[in-house]
């Protein structure tokens, strides 16, 4: 059998680091084209974020067509705050529309102007709404005021708890509303656009409510009445719950399924409620220990873990299409590393390291639990005119990509079917669920084919946010079904895929030049290793890559015949 390696990412090391690298055996890949696990769904082509008014300015536009493309299936996006109160102004973890508002005898008054401008942004792209109906409008909130909060990272966070947070003081006045909302976008779009987005209901009613669990069940109601009023074969679900794997959420969940499989409609006086997506949240828990951001991605998938058992302990809900309508490594995308340290793993490669290692493990999870997943909203988008590389939960800062939206662009090269890939220095799924990635890193893989092409995804991640040397890495793939094929090699790094880097080397500039930004925009784009190699072999079905692989970085091999 004759092998073929290819050597790259070569980085000086120190003697000691060498050493080390030295007393490490290679780690040992395989990819196995002929065995096939099923359709690569793209459960990471979701994407979301607290400030919808973003949405439609020069940066949130131009983030929004880079997502679009990356992507070849549409993307799905969720934003908060759709029908909040306000003049459109956006401020952190705060949006509005004013599409509701009722003149001095109580009658409403609609406007869909900023609404249409956000979805417009979408559709004009291929995307499509993952659309939240909420907040509270000011004139039907039970308490509406105070109404606009003005948080800032370091406020104390229940500050953001205002008028928009509570119940209607007239359900009929809400079903209407979404009545005419939902007739507004069929009009404006057409039935069968519409008819591709999902729906929920408000977001994490058992934090983000200010009602009982009951008159949440009856907010939800009506807002389903509403829709199906508007378009009968509009989906919707629900409950985006957060803290999924808590008990208190788990009973929430299990109430709400409950409510909408056998009780009693508050709004039509039936049996049951619409539940055509089962929606939940999951976090992860970084920690600051002796200076060092220490990641853990064991609770956010028990999160999703939790989520799907929920779902199959109903047999009318087990297949029902699952959305982890947040999906991240912490809680608070707007709180910067100025008031939160342990956020510091967000401008560099950690992030991305996290991003492709969890998410192989989400989809790890939908085939032990046999899980019907169709997405998991990256709660992470951009903060319009802020400081560079602020700290932020976001996918770039001021127009400028972070290396975290290259892994995104790798997932939007593997689609097809997704086959077999195993490696002797990936952890096993229970570990992380029980332990998280403590010890040795985790050298991980995900692969799949399409057509006359493979991919495979290769990172070398560790939860603790420190830089090592190169780790040898093998990766023997079986089933290419030609002698000849050419392989090409994407790379995020210290050295690619890196505007953070580059930013810093420019002694980190928080008024760069044009030319400077430039640069950065260059440095944020997908880089490869060199370029594309032609290879022929003399037999079919087998060929052996080696790369050499830095702590938190991710490689991903596109083979083509």
């Amino acid at each position: 059998m004759k092998y073929i390696r290819i050597l790259t990412g070569l980085l000086l090391l120190s003697p000691f680091c060498s050493t080390l690298q030295a007393q490490q055996p290679a780690a040992n890949i395989s990819v196995h084209l002929t065995e096939e696990k099923g359709p690569m769904k793209p459960i990471w082509a979701w994407f979301g974020y607290d400030e919808p008014n973003y949405t439609y300015m020069k940066d949130g536009k131009k983030l929004l067509t880079e997502i679009a493309a990356l992507s070849p299936t549409p993307v799905y996006v969720r934003a908060h705050s759709l029908l909040c109160t306000g003049d459109g102004t956006a401020a952190l973890k705060w949006g509005s529309t004013d599409a509701y508002k009722e003149d001095a005898q109580g009658n409403p008054i609609y406007n869909w102007r900023i609404v249409d401008s956000i979805f417009d942004t979408y559709i004009d792209r291929g995307m499509k709404p993952l659309a939240q109906i909420g907040f509270m409008p000011q004139a039907m909130s039970t308490r509406p005021e105070p109404y606009r909060h003005y948080w800032k990272p370091g406020d104390k966070y229940d500050d953001i708890f205002t008028g928009w947070a509570y119940p209607p003081k007239d359900y009929n006045k809400w079903r209407e509303l979404v009545y005419q909302w939902v007739k507004h976008s069929v009009e404006r779009y057409g039935q069968k656009e519409v008819e591709s987005w999902y729906w929920e209901v408000w977001n994490e009613p058992n934090y983000y409510f200010k009602g009982t669990r009951e008159e949440f069940f009856k907010l939800y109601d009506y807002a389903a009445d509403g829709l199906k009023k508007a378009l009968p074969t509009a989906r919707i679900g629900g409950l985006n719950v957060a803290g999924t794997k808590s008990k208190g959420a788990k009973e929430w969940m299990d109430a709400f399924i409950r409510h909408c499989l056998y009780e009693t409609n508050y709004a039509t006086g039936q049996k049951g409620s619409p539940l055509e997506a089962f929606l939940f949240h999951a976090k992860g828990e970084p920690k600051l220990n002796n200076g060092v951001v220490w990641m853990n991605m064991a609770p956010q998938l028990k999160d999703i873990q939790a989520g799907m058992l929920m779902a199959k302990s109903f047999p009318e809900t087990a297949n029902l299409p699952l959305i982890v309508g947040e999906s991240d490594p912490e809680g608070c995308a707007a709180c910067g590393m100025a008031t939160n340290p342990s956020n510091a793993y967000r401008n560099g490669t950690m992030y991305s390291s996290y991003t492709a290692a969890s998410f192989a493990r989400k989809y790890e999870l939908a085939e032990r639990h046999n899980a019907n997943l169709a997405g998991a909203v990256s709660w992470s988008f951009e903060f319009e005119d802020q400081p560079w590389f602020f700290g932020f939960r976001d996918l770039a800062t001021n127009g400028v990509d972070k290396p975290v939206l290259n892994v995104f662009r790798m997932f939007g090269l593997m689609h097809g079917t997704l086959v077999k890939s195993t490696s002797d220095r990936m952890y096993p799924l229970d570990t992380i669920l029980a332990s998280a990635i403590r010890n040795r890193p985790d050298i991980g893989v995900l692969a799949s084919k399409n057509g006359k092409s493979a991919t495979v995804m290769v990172w070398n991640y560790h939860d603790a946010d420190s830089l090592t040397g190169p780790e040898k890495v093998r990766v023997n793939v079986t089933g290419i079904p030609a002698t000849a094929y050419k392989v090409t090699e994407y790379r995020i790094d210290q050295e690619h895929s890196n505007s953070y880097t580059v930013w810093k080397k420019m002694g980190s500039p928080q008024k760069p030049t044009a030319q400077q930004i430039a640069t950065l925009e260059k440095a944020g784009q997908l880089a490869t290793m060199g370029k594309p190699t032609s290879f022929k072999k003399q037999q079919l079905q087998d060929a052996a890559i080696s790369i050499s692989l830095p702590r938190q970085a991710v490689s991903l091999l596109k083979i083509e015949w």
